[in-house]
């Protein structure tokens, strides 16, 4: 395929989701390498949706370590549960913050992110890492990204 992407512009959630997830499908077809798959899954949410910040964040030892990510610079360790990330991986389970500021123990990477979705990537039954998606406006993630975004991890081999 090539890496173009044909970015839809329908104001239905779940129909940018449904175009762009064969896309996505395509892209990390016969590309092995687990780095470059998750550059271009970034990419692409974040082409797709214009978010603030998309990114992985991969558990190293006892911390979660900053992978491939599009936006501005962000955290680089992150703490089991410290923060979102970190609270999505010790609770192994998706966490949707309509509003960081009132998130107990948010990790601010940047003031300008409000509103964050997290999703725990499991390898072997233990998390291996997170999809994490910042929008610099409140309520922007919903049951709809949850369900979409966990298609879109099912797609990751971590077995390389």
């Amino acid at each position: 395929m090539a890496e173009d992407l044909n970015i839809i512009t329908s104001t239905n959630k779940a129909e940018q989701y449904q175009s762009l997830i064969p896309q996505i499908e395509a892209l990390l077809m016969g590309e092995p390498d687990l780095v470059a798959n998750l550059a271009n899954i970034c990419a692409a949410l974040k082409e797709q949706f214009k978010w603030f910040w998309v990114g992985f964040y991969l558990v190293k030892g006892n911390e979660l370590v900053l992978g491939p990510f599009q936006g501005p610079v962000a955290c680089t360790r992150i703490g089991l549960g410290k923060g979102v990330c970190g609270a999505a991986w010790q609770q192994q389970e998706t966490l949707i913050v309509p509003d960081v500021d009132a998130f107990p123990g948010h990790i601010a990477c940047s003031s300008l992110s409000k509103s964050e979705i997290v999703l725990p990537i499991f390898k072997g039954g233990k998390v291996a890492g997170v999809l994490d998606v910042d929008a610099d406006k409140l309520n922007q993630f919903d049951d709809t990204d949850a369900k979409y975004l966990q298609q879109i991890i099912e797609l990751i081999d971590f077995n390389e």
